[in-house]
């Protein structure tokens, strides 16, 4: 799960077309040009003109050859470069008949869901308008005030932390939200189990640490409840299949927090994949780095946590270590195994889940991790550095996965085949390899220059916004912060949400259901059970098990 601090991003500034569209050459009339000039008194005149330069003038000679390039490379590949770089925002018809929502666990993440889902506390609203007025280029308010407005009404709010259960009661109140429709207020209930059995809900987001992912779920779902649940999925192998059975059992739409499912330059990179650009793939990299407290879970103690307005007991319910009241474990538990599965289910998670995605391998054989905790020695557990190695021997491919918390080094997922190389962040550029085998007579026939892009796909957003921090700067570059749908700037959460209402109004399933689920689950988990015993481990398909 990611931390409220990582919402205040805005893209850098991009084209609407990609940059492999035709470029449209001045006509004779518009260049002044005379008839019986010559290339020197037609270089001469363009270069008088402040707007053109030598190099226009050899981009305009070259038109054709690079058109001619152009063409063939696109026939070679199956493709059409003619179509705009913005994937269109789906058909979509006003939401009918208001559905009951509530929310377990209200912390950073949990108030980030909510925002997709329609619902934001005046506190962050009043900020967000203060930080308009003060940086014109912040534009979070009206992305969220432009969010679909899904018809759902506030009802129920739980969290731990009282000063929590009040902002979620604030968010049910605030009338500035997509929408802008009033409501009654919600109600605060002390447990979930009690939230649940209150009759009041038809789907809940879940948004607790990931130790209790399982009892919540699991819960709602015997009750016929809808669940969004945050990633990672379990803390622990044997908690996945208990909950991904009752899913099953119950026939519920699920959905889990992967907004990067939302990412359009991902759906690019699966269509490139799907037409076989890259040739056999063999290898995949994928990373996380970040160099802030931030990003390595040193959260900020809220001043009024104490065992008056926190239940610990409540909250240690569920750890299979239980120990006295501890405000940083509270507010900082992603540091701890007893909690969550530090960088394999909170960060290699995304990642892992971006490549199946695109490429739909599943569970891997086997999985090989080491790592330690290097840099922050603060009594955490989970390793601040980490590598893992997974093998998918049916596909002929290996994913690879590293991390460190104390360097910020940006490095994308990179896919690696034969004929060419993909890296895919909030955009996609393909590059042939040298030694292709498919590209070889183009390369030869110097159609395709092996040192510039083949392919390039840029989202079709247009806005500048303000980048304050590298764990900002690593979720933007993820596609984990914003997307786009017809030109409209969206937040993903948002989108990920509306998919997930929509089944649930209409039907169908939701592109990080059950399913997907178990895989992100399974393969988190194999890494986490690597680095714990020390050894490789692999999946038994036969009886579903970590051995």
């Amino acid at each position: 799960m990611t931390d409220d601090h990582t919402h205040n991003m805005k893209p850098p500034e991009e084209p609407d077309a990609e940059s492999t569209s035709v470029e449209t050459s001045p006509s004779e009339e518009q260049l002044g040009r005379r008839p019986g000039w010559g290339r020197r008194e037609l270089f001469r005149a363009l270069a008088s003109v402040p707007v053109f330069s030598a190099l226009t003038y050899g981009v305009w000679t070259k038109r054709q050859t690079r058109a001619e390039k152009r063409s063939k490379i696109f026939e070679e590949l199956g493709v059409t470069g003619d179509a705009p770089a913005v994937i269109p925002e789906a058909i979509s018809n006003p939401p009918s008949g208001k559905l009951r929502l509530g929310v377990v666990g209200y912390g950073g993440r949990g108030q980030a869901v909510m925002r997709g889902a329609g619902f934001a506390p005046t506190e962050w609203t009043d900020r967000q308008k203060e930080a308009a007025r003060r940086n014109p280029r912040n534009q979070n308010l009206t992305t969220w005030m432009e969010q679909h407005d899904l018809n759902l009404e506030l009802t129920s709010v739980c969290d731990l932390f009282d000063v929590y259960a009040e902002r979620g009661l604030s968010a049910s109140t605030n009338s500035m939200r997509p929408g802008g429709r009033d409501q009654k207020p919600a109600k605060r209930y002390r447990s979930y189990e009690e939230l649940l059995d209150s009759g009041n809900v038809d789907l809940i987001i879940c948004a607790t640490p990931d130790h209790w992912h399982s009892r919540v779920t699991t819960a709602a779902a015997e009750r016929g409840i809808h669940v969004y649940c945050e990633k990672c999925l379990t803390r622990t192998e044997q908690e996945t299949h208990e909950v991904i059975a009752a899913i099953r059992e119950a026939g519920i739409v699920f959905q889990l927090g992967h907004q990067n499912r939302q990412n359009e330059a991902h759906m690019k990179a699966k269509e490139i994949c799907e037409k076989n650009i890259l040739g056999p793939i063999t290898l995949v990299e994928t990373t996380t780095n970040r160099n802030d407290p931030v990003g390595a879970w040193v959260y900020a103690i809220h001043p009024e946590a104490s065992p008056h307005t926190i239940d610990w007991a409540q909250y240690e319910a569920a750890s299979p270590n239980p120990t006295e009241f501890s405000a940083e474990r509270f507010f900082r538990w992603r540091c701890w195994f007893d909690y969550g599965t530090g960088l394999a289910g909170d960060l290699l998670s995304h990642e892992y889940d971006a490549v199946n995605q695109i490429l739909d391998l599943g569970i891997p054989a086997s999985a090989v991790a080491s790592g330690g905790v290097y840099f922050y020695k603060d009594g955490r557990d989970v390793p601040d550095t980490f590598q893992v190695a997974y093998e998918y021997p049916e596909r002929n491919l290996t994913l690879v996965y590293s991390a460190t918390l104390s360097n910020g080094r940006g490095r994308g997922k990179v896919l690696m085949g034969h004929d060419a190389s993909m890296e895919i962040g909030n955009g996609v550029t393909v590059i042939a390899e040298g030694q292709s085998t498919r590209y070889e007579h183009l390369i030869d026939e110097h159609i395709i220059d092996p040192g510039d892009p083949l392919l390039t796909y840029r989202p079709g957003f247009r806005g500048i916004d303000a980048v304050t921090t590298a764990t900002e700067e690593y979720f933007a570059s993820r596609g984990l912060l914003f997307t786009y749908r017809g030109g409209r700037r969206f937040d993903p959460t948002h989108l990920h949400v509306k998919e997930w209402v929509d089944a649930i109004r209409n039907g169908g399933t939701t592109s990080c259901n059950v399913d997907r689920a178990f895989e992100e689950a399974i393969t988190c988990h194999m890494a986490t059970e690597s680095y714990l015993r020390g050894r490789k481990v692999t999946w038994d398909p036969v009886t579903k098990t970590i051995v």
